[in-house]
């Protein structure tokens, strides 16, 4: 997925980078572009700020993905795409987002459209995003992301 490369692009780091390694990184690019360092104009800083929001949600999006990550939350995973239902689920740029009966939510990325529109005519959606969708693309638990927002 675009965002994923582009991501990793940015703060310079290979598609195996362990967390270690993306903290390491994370935090000598914040120390470069820290807004706190451009002082001397308006116009340096406010781009400062801008690189240091870009950076940081790099960081946060590529943490969330890593395979460290997703293995801390493997046996929940498991357990909801296994035995949940499906309540609502939604496509937009290659990236399908699957609500579940449990409340929780995940983003599944690089899903092409041909792959949608086969769940949306799917008999069983479920039975279809299990075999098809659930262990087969890059995802991400997003019901955290918003709880730990709200």
């Amino acid at each position: 997925m675009k965002k994923i490369v582009d991501y990793r692009k940015l703060l310079g780091v290979q598609k195996d980078a362990e967390l270690k390694e993306l903290k390491s990184v994370y935090r000598n690019l914040m120390k470069e572009y820290h807004p706190d360092k451009f002082q001397e104009s308006d116009e340096a800083k406010l781009a400062a700020e801008v690189k240091s929001k870009e950076i940081i949600e790099a960081y946060h999006f590529l943490v969330s993905i890593a395979p460290e990550t997703l293995a801390l939350s493997i046996e929940e995973y498991t357990a909801t795409t296994a035995t949940c239902g499906i309540a609502d689920y939604k496509w937009a740029g290659l990236v399908l987002t699957v609500y579940f009966l449990d409340g929780s939510a995940y983003e599944y990325f690089e899903v092409p459209r041909a792959i949608y529109v086969k769940l949306v005519n799917a008999d069983s959606p479920g039975r279809f995003a299990r075999r098809h969708i659930f262990n087969s693309f890059p995802y991400r638990n997003i019901a955290k992301l918003e709880e730990a927002q709200n």
